[in-house]
């Protein structure tokens, strides 16, 4: 089974089948970046603290938006959570059914609405807030999971501070996006997976004082942060009074 623009997919079948490789990140100025498969099956005991502490404040019916290959899924599922996990990778969710996720969907993150119906909780863990792409789509989808929850409606990001860094090549890429009028952090990147290449797409890493910057004007606030393992962070979003 092979699908010719699922590089991600692709490359989580083979490790659920034991014969994968690693994932390379290309980014638009030419950077190469490696990912270990593992990462996206490891169960509750290999989370780190930060996540294990944010989970516990998924309640009732979760939406795992880019669930990849289930980890946060599955695991909530195992508590007798209702749990639907969404990706747009067809291979990514080939694989959660195989792993037993019972609820799960091939969607994109921009056709998550009420269709899907209403969710207690929504997950965007696993550095998922990148999936916003950009400032402005990230306010429309905010205001959209408005529409998808209850008045006390939670949503459980991660994203990583792009920041907390000196590396010179780093730094020249967020002076670039700036010119450009864009975030520092908003990458345009592509997944390659041994001769499979995904279609290039636009990811975001934000600081926690940008975050809230987003955040304004979209109903959704901080209530909390995780901060275990920097530059990555997770926060807990409520609704505004």
């Amino acid at each position: 089974m092979k699908h010719r623009n699922d590089a991600f997919g692709q490359m989580l079948l083979d490790q659920y089948l034991g014969k994968g490789s690693a994932q390379v990140i290309e980014r638009d100025d030419g950077l190469i970046s490696v990912a270990d498969p593992a990462d996206y099956f490891m169960s509750y005991s290999q989370w780190s603290e930060d996540i294990k502490t944010a989970i516990k404040s998924a309640s009732g019916k979760v939406l795992d938006i880019g669930c990849g290959a289930g980890r946060h899924a599955l695991y909530l599922q195992s508590q007798n959570q209702d749990v639907l996990g969404i990706d747009i990778s067809p291979l990514a969710i080939e694989v959660c059914h195989r792993r037993g996720l019972i609820h799960r969907r091939l969607l994109s993150i921009t056709k998550a609405s009420t269709r899907l119906g209403l969710f207690d909780t929504i997950l965007l863990l696993g550095n998922n807030f990148g999936l916003f792409a950009n400032q402005k789509r990230a306010k429309w989808l905010l205001r959209r999971f408005y529409a998808m929850t209850p008045p006390d409606g939670v949503i459980l990001v991660q994203s990583t501070d792009p920041y907390l860094t000196d590396d010179p090549i780093h730094t020249a890429y967020h002076e670039n996006n700036r010119r450009r009028g864009r975030l520092s952090g908003q990458l345009r990147i592509r997944v390659r997976y041994r001769e499979i290449k995904d279609p290039w797409f636009d990811y975001l890493l934000v600081s926690l004082r940008e975050m809230e910057e987003i955040l304004c004007d979209t109903g959704w606030r901080i209530d909390e942060l995780f901060d275990e393992d920097p530059p990555q962070y997770v926060t807990k979003l409520i609704k505004e009074k």
